[in-house]
This record gives C-alpha cells, structure tokens and sequence, in this order.
C-alpha cells in the first residue's frame, strides 16, 4: 500500500478498528469461504487437542486440591503426598497434547498468511476486481511464502512461552503461600506480568503482519512492530485483551462443564468443547484481521508524525523499547523462581 493511501486513510479507535474489522469479509465472501473450508482442517486437530488438555487440567486441578488443600484451611496437605503415577500419565497426555499443538501451529500458520494478505488485499483496494477463492488461496503462497512468516511465530512463541513461565512460577508461588506479605509480594508482579503479557501480545501479534505484508522477519519485524505501535498502544492493547478474555472465559466454561461431567468424555462434553474450537477459529480469524486494521492505523499514525517532524529520530527509542520487553519476562522468570 502507497505511503499516500495509507495517509488518507482515517484515524480509528479500538471500536473503529473492530468495525472494520468486521466489515472486510463482507466486502469479499471469498473469504469467508476459505475460511469455513481452512476451518475443517484445523477443527479435528484443535478438537482432540483441546479434549486431551482439558483432561489433563482437570486431573491437574483435582491433584491440587486433593494434596495442596491450603485453600481449605488444612495445613498438613504436604505431608499425605503419594506416588508420582498420576503426574506421569498427565504429563504423558500433555506430551501428545504438544505434539498436536506443533501440527495445529504449522496449520494455523497457513491460514494466518492467506488471511492477513487477502485481507490487507481487499481493506487497501489494491485488486481492481474481487479475489476468487484460489487467488485468494494461491497468491500469498506465491508473493510471501512461508519461511519469513514461520520465522517471526517462532520467536513471538518463544517470547510468549518466556512470559507464561514466568506467570506459572508467580502464580505457584502464590499458591503454596498463606502470608499475607508473600501473597502481595507475589500477586502483584502477577497482575503486572499478566497486563504487561497482553500488551506485547499486541505487539508480536502486529509483527506477524508485517512478516507478512513486508520483507521483515523474526526479530526485526517484532521491533518494527515495538516501534510504529509507539503512541498506540492502548488500542493493541485493547484488541489483544479482549481475544484473550475471550478464549479464557471459553475455557474455564469448558472445565466447569467438564468438571460437573467428573472429567467424564462423552457425546454432550464433545458437543460442547466442539461448540468452543468453532467459536475460537471465528476469534482468531477475526483477531488477525482486527490487527490488519491496527497495523494499518500505526501506520498512518507514524507517517503523520514523520511528515510533521522529519527530522525527529527515535531508533534508539525502539530498541529501548525492545530491551524493557525482554528485560521485563526476565525480571518476572527470575523473581518467580526464588
């Protein structure tokens, strides 16, 4: 997209960018298409991924409250710990869940390049007439390829993992303690962690687009996204809360449900968990077309201000920016484990 399309383009808010957001689809039913068929791909995968996880979460959960009823008030929960039979089957099924995950990313990976070029495609106007579904399919194939892509998700994942550590060691120290200093010395670095774990959300999800719509990859398209998001962050912030309060809340329905069911599998379980991979894929294909639109409004947003102040430089703001990420998952790593 030319520097002077992007310009013209209006400035939007959080509920502008949804708006948006929802109105490219229709713009284009082909792509609503592809994505009803690139869905049947990833909802088997997705489903028996998310059936063997909740299973293990729940056993997770019921060994918890079973060997560490500090909740309850006993204090002795430690000392009735039995044979490690049970954590192995459950890190067993989690193995499989992983081995599932790694197919369901390359899957997924696929889906995400074709969706945010056909989308960018389409919000920009570059066609002159609307995409078939096989160009919609074959042209980002083509033009971006996969490489570049898979680069730049191997390192927002490795980023993410580092904060969800990170979380986990706060979190089970937050648990194992009954002080009240120690639940605020550790329950408030949780809550910034979490907050903060959002916000670079924001930022690894929009360096995904742009390792897909420019030649930057990996570590470079995660600065670029640091660097043109400065000022505007609030609404990155906004679209990558909600997509994670929804798939939260979708969860813990699910282990409620499957928590009533006594961890049970059957036909209604099925239905349901079945009923949240298809509402996730609706949240996903929605979320990367809601960072398209962000992208682009960053965009607009840094070309304004490039054009007002030319000669204002602030690479170094960048990769200040970049160090304060990488120190912060650092920081909360280390002071979860002591």
């Amino acid at each position: 997209m030319e520097k002077s399309q992007i310009i013209t383009k209006e400035k939007l808010q959080f509920s502008g960018m949804m708006k948006e957001a929802l109105r490219i689809p229709f713009k284009n039913p082909n792509l609503i298409l592809f994505f009803l068929v690139a869905s049947l791909s990833l909802f088997f995968f997705l489903l028996l991924s998310e059936i063997i996880f909740l299973q293990s979460l729940i056993q997770i959960l019921d060994l918890l409250m079973e060997y560490f009823p500090l909740l309850y008030g006993d204090s002795t929960g430690f000392d009735s710990w039995q044979p490690m039979y049970s954590i192995r089957e459950m890190i067993g099924s989690l193995l499989s869940s992983l081995l599932l995950l790694g197919i369901i990313h390359l899957l997924d990976l696929v889906n995400t390049i074709i969706t945010v070029y056909a989308a960018s495609v389409i919000y920009t106007g570059e066609a002159n007439n609307p995409m078939s579904l096989k160009q919609i399919i074959s042209t980002p194939i083509k033009k971006v390829g996969f490489k570049g892509p898979l680069i730049t998700s191997i390192y927002a994942l490795l980023l993410s993992s580092l904060a969800f550590l990170g979380m986990l060691s706060l979190a089970m120290n937050l648990y194992i303690t009954t002080d009240a200093f120690l639940i605020l010395l550790f329950g408030l670095p949780l809550m910034g962690l979490l907050t903060k774990h959002i916000e670079w959300s924001g930022i690894w999800n929009m360096g995904m687009v742009i390792s897909i719509l420019e030649e930057k990859h990996g570590d470079v398209a995660i600065w670029v996204s640091a660097y043109l998001s400065k000022g505007c962050r609030k609404s990155g912030f906004l679209l990558a809360f909600v997509f994670f309060a929804w798939k939260i809340a979708s969860r813990l329905s699910c282990i409620y449900y499957l928590q009533s069911h006594k961890g049970r599998i059957g036909l209604n379980v099925v239905e349901v968990i079945g009923g949240k991979v298809c509402l996730d894929c609706v949240a996903n294909f929605m979320m990367w077309i809601g960072f398209l639109v962000y992208y682009y409004d960053c965009k607009k947003r840094f070309l304004e201000k490039k054009f007002d102040a030319p000669d204002e430089k602030s690479c170094s703001d960048t990769d200040c920016s970049s160090l304060n990420l990488f120190q912060g998952i650092f920081c909360s790593l280390v002071f979860g484990f002591l």
